[in-house]
């Protein structure tokens, strides 16, 4: 049963509960229930504990802890990628989401000490002067906004999907509530586990909640934030709802992409570049079983040279290998969609064809 961190403690969940599958074998992994009770302690132990924490930091001291957490975390990633075989990951696509999820907050850990001051504010701009005799000015600043930033991830990078948004919202001194989607919660939970365990977390500046989200949003306000990534139709109902439409909670949204890559005309059959076009158009299409947010989701090639690139692109693909990511020769795993509801049908111990074929 996968546990929320929240006011600073590990909490199972309740209620219904939701059997997540192994992507590409269908064997149970982990369980997830929904909420034990309100989420309105997440919110205020994020207000009161976590951002009070953070801001007696400045951005070097924040930027020399997450530095640290990252250092910790390096000796765990074996741990996470025999985990992440699980959500249909192979090893390059995990290597993807948490080799370069770690990297990611590494490298904002390091801008942290080299763009910004070593104070709790960031002065923007100099100092404007409004008036003709000079005795009106104004100059802008940064400081931390005084509630919580809430991430609502997606399936197919629960490592980096969380850290690159973690990362900027720590040196910031902004604590954060990080919700996974469910498919793949378990490696999530996983890395936030040992995110606690290291000790270097200020208390209340990261919780986690697995399964769904609850009464959460009715305790949010024009403090806090909300982070989303996933479909654009989700993405939708998240804009109408009364926390973003009426009491004006910041929201951003990274949904559907409609990226395209490009065969330019001296590009043609036998260049160099064409070989290029092919390869990257392949790795595209088999990277996470082609269910990246930053995807190329359309091809573009001169008429002229739509068979050679047909030809070429099955030609890859027919030998590209489907199956269990363990297997080093696999080429492109599972998508992990994988899911037995209801506890009271708990998944079999072999799921049946169907689900197996799926």
């Amino acid at each position: 049963m996968l546990e929320s961190y929240i006011a600073g403690r590990w909490t199972p969940g309740a209620g219904e509960e939701l059997h997540l599958l192994d992507a590409a074998t269908g064997a149970p992994v982990a369980t997830v229930a929904g909420p034990a009770a309100s989420f309105r302690d997440a919110v205020e132990f994020g207000r009161t504990v976590g951002g009070p924490a953070l801001r007696d930091l400045t951005f070097h001291q924040r930027a020399l802890v997450l530095k640290e957490l990252i250092t910790k975390l390096e000796a765990s990633k074996a741990e996470f990628h025999d985990l992440s075989f699980c959500t249909g990951a192979t090893k390059s696509d995990s290597w993807i989401d948490i080799d370069g999820g770690l990297a990611t907050a590494a490298i904002f850990a390091s801008k942290g000490r080299r763009e910004l001051p070593n104070s709790r504010i960031y002065l923007d701009g100099d100092v404007e002067v409004l008036s003709k005799s000079g005795n009106f000015a104004g100059r802008h600043i940064f400081s931390s906004r005084r509630g919580v930033s809430v991430f609502i991830n997606a399936f197919n990078f629960p490592v980096w999907g969380m850290l690159e948004k973690l990362a900027p919202c720590f040196l910031a001194g902004v604590p954060t509530i990080v919700k996974p989607a469910s498919q793949t919660a378990y490696l999530t939970e996983r890395v936030v586990r040992r995110m606690i365990e290291s000790g270097t977390l200020p208390e209340g500046s990261v919780q986690l909640i697995c399964g769904p989200v609850g009464d959460l949003f009715d305790w949010l306000s024009g403090q806090d934030t909300i982070a989303f990534t996933g479909s654009a139709s989700t993405a939708a109902q998240l804009r109408r709802s009364a926390a973003v439409a009426e009491r004006s909670v910041r929201f951003t949204a990274e949904a559907d992409s409609l990226n395209f890559c490009m065969l330019g005309p001296d590009a043609g059959p036998g260049t160099p570049e064409f070989e290029l076009y092919v390869t990257e158009l392949v790795r595209e299409m088999t990277i996470k079983a082609g269910q990246r947010c930053t995807a190329v989701r359309r091809a573009l090639v001169p008429r002229s040279y739509l068979p050679a690139v047909e030809e070429a692109l099955v030609g890859r693909l027919r030998d590209v290998k489907v199956g269990d990511p363990r297997d080093p020769e696999t080429g492109m795993g599972a998508l992990a969609s994988l899911v037995w509801a209801t506890s009271r049908h708990p998944p079999p111990r072999r799921p049946p064809a169907t689900v197996r074929e799926r």
